[in-house]
């Protein structure tokens, strides 16, 4: 094909070499391989073709190898009456998924082991044994039966990611409550919608936050959400940043320290139904009201920890850090996938970037994290300060690293796999998404890797790659589907079934269509592109944004970029890119026409961008997603709609400013 021609369907890097091959005894040491020999199945082939083939009895092994007690035992595992899009899992079940992370390993040596490691911004860390999390948990689900919070009521989780949010959030389960995750950063417009729109009770907050040193007031921008929040009767504080000047309202809040460390260390964990609603996790749209996806005490916290078991390979003992807030669905997936395995979850609170660049492989090193989660994104961002920063400590804990958020560059992959992992441990790319409750696609321990690819599906996971009828594709880039239900599936969004059903299966009846390009190669290797709603089409080819950034990433003087199109009378669209120059880097004229004819050279003359602009920062959430919708709407002065999940409003005068 010449270039000339290219366009999204060449985007995804064919033609790479195997970078990493599995252990025979790493394979043989995992707990798949286990979890295969009890099945007798000889191959991760056809027990992935097992699981996808039969859901019902796939999904009654899984919860079998995750031992997930039930106090009543579930009639059918997966009833498909209403159709796919609204399967019933564990059917007559009764469970609560707070026993299954916390009550059951009490009486094994899992209970004295680390549950919990954390560490603040400003220096202090901890650690606390399954048992002493218990304990804690009981003292705050006591504190909310006190004040009459209990069975089906909506509590929202505004909190730093501190120890305390982590009790909160078991707690709310274990009172079989609605748990309501919202970003730490969110403004008060956006906490109040979410609270409004779930009819909340009751709120967890803290006083403030602090990051890269600077204190953020949190109980105010609280109190200015609930002044539009009438169902909500009380509201936790918690003494984080010992703030003097804490408004608090008389008969509605209350302080952590005051109302939980005196209750009593044991209290009783209600026995819920298996499909009764565990959490709602709101997501931002383009438009419109966010979307509160439904999660049951079955569902996404069994497929957050399959996932850890079967493709991360995450046994007891171990240590997850995935870098993350609880407002995003990676806080919430560590918490039950890291408890419900028996291993131990690693949480900071703090940038991590502060107030070293070495900050991140300081945790890992200290805390002897075994599986690292971050973003393409934050490695872009550390790569230009070299490999001294992780020199400095020893990181030879890590078994693997994980990744989410955004796609891949080459270089920024293959600097992390030789700098972090020695070349030799996997980077186990990950996709999917919140209302999936984990992962589509994972890298595992089974499968060779190239450079930014994905090892494939998930087991218990149908993908496919489609085209637009359709119809499987391979070879080019398509949209990813799902062809059958896991029992993470989202049980639809809170009080908005059409939306649900509009925003996944009208398009190809039967098919989830997740609203991301993918691609499958020769190889049988799959590649995430970025979201389908980014594309940009010049003069009709579909050029996808992670392959433009991909050029001018690889760039020396440009730390990260994004790409966008913006519209154009003669070809549609044309390409507009904004690069942020790295460090020492003199964002000039030369550079400019630098990076035009690397683009152009790539992709070709009809793709040659309409003009590269220098900015300081780009638009992202707190999780290091590039919105480029807000990049596009601030370029175009156009209303860039819901901003509440980005981490610095203050980016989109950046974009503005951007020269």
């Amino acid at each position: 094909m010449s270039q000339a021609n290219r366009g999204i369907d060449d985007q995804f890097p064919f033609g790479q070499e195997i970078a990493w091959k599995p252990e025979p005894d790493w394979i043989e040491a995992s707990n798949l391989s286990a979890f295969m020999s009890k099945l007798n199945i000889e191959s991760y082939d056809e027990l992935h073709e097992r699981s996808v083939g039969d859901i019902g009895w796939f999904w009654k092994e899984a919860l079998a190898d995750l031992e997930i007690e039930f106090y009543e035992d579930y009639e059918q595992v997966v009833d498909l009456t209403d159709g796919a899009e609204f399967p019933k899992w564990c059917t007559k079940g009764k469970m609560n998924i707070v026993h299954n992370c916390l009550d059951k390993w009490l009486e094994t040596d899992v209970g004295d082991s680390p549950a919990l490691r954390w560490e603040l911004e400003e220096g202090a860390s901890g650690t606390m044994t399954f048992r002493e999390l218990h304990e804690e948990v009981c003292r705050c689900a006591s504190a909310l039966s006190q004040l009459g919070i209990g069975r089906g009521d909506a509590v929202g989780l505004y909190m730093p990611m501190v120890p305390e949010v982590i009790i909160a959030f078991l707690a709310i389960a274990k009172v079989g409550g609605v748990i309501l995750p919202l970003f730490s950063g969110y403004g008060a417009e956006a906490i109040s919608t979410r609270l409004n729109d779930a009819g909340a009770r009751a709120l967890f907050t803290a006083d403030g936050s602090f990051r890269r040193g600077k204190r953020i007031d949190m109980k105010q921008v609280a109190d200015e959400a609930l002044r539009s929040v009438p169902t909500v009767e009380h509201v936790v504080v918690l003494r984080r940043t010992e703030s003097k000047e804490v408004p608090i309202t008389q008969g509605r809040d209350h302080w952590w320290h005051e109302l939980v460390p005196n209750q009593p260390a044991d209290a009783r964990t209600e026995r819920t139904d298996a499909e009764e609603i565990v959490m709602i996790i709101y997501t931002s749209g383009t438009t419109g009201r966010p979307k509160g996806a439904v999660h049951t005490h079955c569902g996404f916290p069994v497929k957050a920890a399959q996932d850890m078991r079967h493709s991360m390979d995450l046994k007891r003992g171990e240590t997850m850090y995935w870098m993350s807030d609880m407002g995003w669905m990676m806080g919430p997936w560590l918490v039950f996938g890291a408890l419900i395995n028996g291993a131990s979850m690693m949480i900071y609170d703090g940038a991590p970037d502060y107030p070293g660049v070495d900050r991140l492989w300081s945790l890992v090193a200290k805390h002897h994290v075994t599986h690292l989660g971050l973003s393409p994104v934050l490695v872009r961002a550390l790569k230009p300060h070299g490999t001294e920063p992780i020199r400095m400590h020893d990181v030879s804990t890590l078994r693997a690293v994980g990744s989410t958020g955004s796609p891949w560059d080459p270089e920024s992959w293959k600097w992390l796999f030789k700098n972090v992992l020695d070349s030799s441990k996997p980077i186990l790319n990950y996709s999917g998404g919140t209302e999936i409750s984990g992962g589509i696609l994972c890298g595992n321990f089974f499968k060779p890797l190239k450079p930014c690819a994905f090892s494939g599906p998930v087991i218990g996971m149908d993908a496919d790659v489609v085209d637009e009828g359709g119809s499987p594709l391979r070879g080019a880039v398509g949209e990813l589907v799902i062809r059958k239900p896991w029992i993470g599936m989202t049980r639809g969004f809170w009080n908005d079934r059409e939306r649900y059903l509009q925003t996944y299966w009208r398009k190809h009846p039967g098919l989830w269509v997740h609203g991301d390009f993918a691609a499958i190669d020769e190889d049988g290797l799959w590649y995430i592109l970025g979201r389908s709603d980014d594309t940009i089409k010049v003069a009709g080819k579909r050029l996808g944004p992670a392959e433009v950034e991909s050029i001018l990433n690889a760039h020396p003087g440009v730390a990260e970029s994004a790409a966008i199109g913006v519209p154009d009378e003669l070809k549609g669209e044309t390409l507009v890119a904004f690069c942020v120059p790295g460090p020492h880097t003199a964002p000039d004229d030369g550079l400019r026409k630098e990076l035009v004819n690397l683009v152009t050279k790539a992709l070709g003359k009809p793709l040659k961008p309409k003009e590269i602009r220098f900015t300081t920062a780009l638009p992202k959430t707190r999780n290091a997603k590039v919105m480029r919708r807000v990049i596009r709407a601030a370029y175009l002065g156009n209303d860039p709609g819901d901003i509440s999940s980005l981490e610095d409003p203050k980016t989109i005068e950046a974009i503005k400013g951007a020269s």
